[in-house]
């Protein structure tokens, strides 16, 4: 009986994963998908083009998104705390754009999010909590010290994407007319910059950020494959993980 159990419950988890996965990447090809459409077409008397593209991408990225965390909450999947904040901050920018008609918030979002997901890693962490393992220990059983490890390396590794973010759009998105400035913080000046000996502002290929949402999920995955082996390596049976 309890193997059965067991068995049914490794069945759920499976299902959970890939049910996640699926509300990760549907919503992102959604973006791509219907940006490339968009963007080479001018229908509309001008609504739908290439300047507004990104818009349109942003809104089918959003309504996806939210519909996905819309069914697990009607379902009473779980749904961590990090996802609903994450989400949050997503929509929030996504519509903060859409409506101002500002690409900048659009640009900035995945930054901000990157950041947003190593802040409540750390922080945490400082306190003796291990977010990390709070989200994951009911699929994984793992020693303490493994749990910090792989929490310090995601968090390392959202910096990381958020670095990365900030390189790709200041680097391909078009200058802006004016500085930016968010919450009365310089985040852009405007036109054509200098920063640690790169050139920002200079090129007018904001498609190279878009499509790279889809690089940028198969990025995730990869490092999710890489920490594969040293979690692997740690793995407790239920009789050990009992007599620890």
């Amino acid at each position: 009986m309890s193997e059965t159990i067991k068995t049914e419950s490794g069945l759920e988890t499976a299902a959970g994963k890939a049910n996640q996965l699926w509300a990760d990447f549907v919503p992102v090809i959604g973006f791509v998908l219907v940006y490339n459409v968009f963007r080479r077409v001018d229908l509309l008397d001008g609504l739908i083009n290439k300047d507004t593209a990104i818009f349109w991408a942003t809104g089918v990225l959003l309504a996806l998104m939210l519909g996905f965390l819309a069914r697990q909450l009607i379902t009473r999947e779980p749904v961590s705390q990090m996802m609903l904040f994450s989400s949050s901050i997503v929509a929030g920018f996504g519509l903060i754009g859409i409506l101002l008609q500002e690409k900048a918030f659009i640009y900035v979002k995945p930054t901000i999010q990157q950041l947003f997901m190593a802040v409540m890693i750390f922080v945490p962490l400082m306190f003796g909590r291990n977010i990390w393992k709070s989200l994951f220990s009911k699929v994984f059983d793992l020693p303490d010290f493994a749990w910090r490890t792989l929490a310090i390396r995601w968090g390392v590794f959202f910096i990381a994407m958020a670095c990365w973010n900030e390189y790709l759009w200041r680097t391909y998105a078009p200058g802006f007319d004016v500085p930016l400035v968010m919450a009365g913080i310089p985040v852009a000046p405007a036109g054509t910059y200098q920063f640690l000996g790169l050139t920002f502002g200079a090129k007018d290929a904001e498609d190279v950020w878009a499509n790279w949402k889809l690089g940028n999920m198969l990025i995730v995955l990869l490092f999710g494959a890489l920490n594969t082996p040293y979690t692997l390596k740690h793995l407790r049976e239920p009789n050990e993980a009992g007599a620890a």
